[in-house]
């Protein structure tokens, strides 16, 4: 089947519904070779995934994951994740993990879903676990820890146990250089079905295509960004956030007010002069040094700004704030009055 399914999108043809299930069956047995996994995966790529494959596959892969038993009044209203897909390769601090703890400090219940760092020297988990803050909760910890503090962190092998059979098979296409589904998946599998989602995409064309996937789950208010950080090379160089740097492009969409793409200047905020050496990150411990520090308000270089800037989209994502300039003022207030060094101390132990 999984060879059939290869020669049909080698072919250029979209895959179907039955498709989909057909190929998701076979990509998480464990009796097919991650030969035979990866040859799909590289010529699913070359052919160019459409927004309704993407969706189907995420959807399908969501009915097999392990469920998060929300209460009915967390359920009832705004749960927000704030995540990139990766892929940047830039090495930048863990600007979507602050924005999402700022976002925390403001009332916003926030499921951030995610994992070990894969491109960068420390992800998501590797950072909040030094910060203090539990990374590996059974589904049932985990719902009443966001119920009760506002903000939770959901290891994603806990709650995918299927892609054990697809890992050797991802880093077969690494090895080929390909990227594959799975660098979009991961963010549109958050087991909490948040809500609100502010997501960061490492090209700019992939923006409306991942907004529209996102509109087709059920997520009720999202935005997809990707920001210009300057070039390398000749050619223009891209982050999966915000930007402080340069133009954001933001596709946007709210289930009750529509969809548009636009783009965002850093110009309208005033933020201090940078350069890209100026966000960069290292390990583990050295991340989440700085993320305290910024979040604290002790710190006030470039790297808090990159920061805020995040944190007020994020805020403009779950409706905290009217604008972009609305948020950065909100997330501002949350740093520099003590609520976000407050909120960390919180949701540690």
């Amino acid at each position: 089947m999984m060879t059939a399914l290869t020669e049909h999108v080698a072919a250029g043809e979209t895959l179907s519904a039955e498709q989909i299930v057909a190929a998701v069956e076979a990509l998480t047995r464990e009796d097919v070779a991650p030969e035979t996994k990866a040859d799909f995966l590289v010529a699913l790529a070359r052919k160019g995934e459409t927004a309704e494959e993407i969706a189907g596959f995420a959807r399908e892969l969501r009915l097999r994951a392990t469920p998060l038993p929300l209460p009915g009044p967390v359920r009832a209203g705004v749960v927000l994740d704030v995540v990139g897909t990766g892929g940047d390769r830039l090495g930048t601090i863990n600007l979507s993990t602050a924005a999402a703890l700022i976002a925390a400090a403001a009332g916003v219940n926030v499921a951030k879903h995610g994992n070990r760092a894969v491109t960068s020297k420390a992800g998501s988990a590797d950072v909040l676990e030094a910060l203090g803050i539990p990374i590996d909760l059974t589904p049932d910890e985990a719902a009443v820890r966001l119920a009760e503090r506002g903000f939770v962190f959901l290891f994603a092998p806990r709650y995918h146990p299927a892609f054990k059979h697809i890992g050797p098979a991802r880093k077969l296409c690494a090895e080929r250089g390909r990227r594959t589904l799975f660098n979009f998946l991961g963010p549109l599998l958050n087991p909490a079905h948040p809500t609100a989602q502010l997501m960061g995409v490492p090209r700019p064309e992939l923006c409306e295509p991942l907004a529209r996937v996102l509109r087709e789950l059920g997520v009720r208010r999202g935005l997809v960004v990707c920001g210009r950080v300057g070039e390398r090379d000749g050619q223009p160089l891209y982050c999966d956030e915000m930007s402080p740097l340069g133009p954001t492009t933001i596709a946007e969409f709210h289930q009750e007010r529509g969809f548009q793409v636009s783009e965002f200047a850093p110009e309208a905020l005033s933020l201090q002069a940078m350069t890209l050496d100026d966000l960069l990150g290292g390990e583990r411990d050295e991340n989440a040094a700085v993320l305290r520090r910024i979040l604290s308000g002790e710190e006030r270089g470039p790297k808090r700004d990159a920061v805020l800037l995040n944190a007020a989209a994020a805020l403009f994502t779950a409706d905290r704030a009217r604008s972009i300039q609305e948020g950065w003022d909100l997330a501002v207030e949350l740093v520099d009055g003590g609520k976000a060094g407050e909120k960390l101390g919180t949701l540690t132990g």
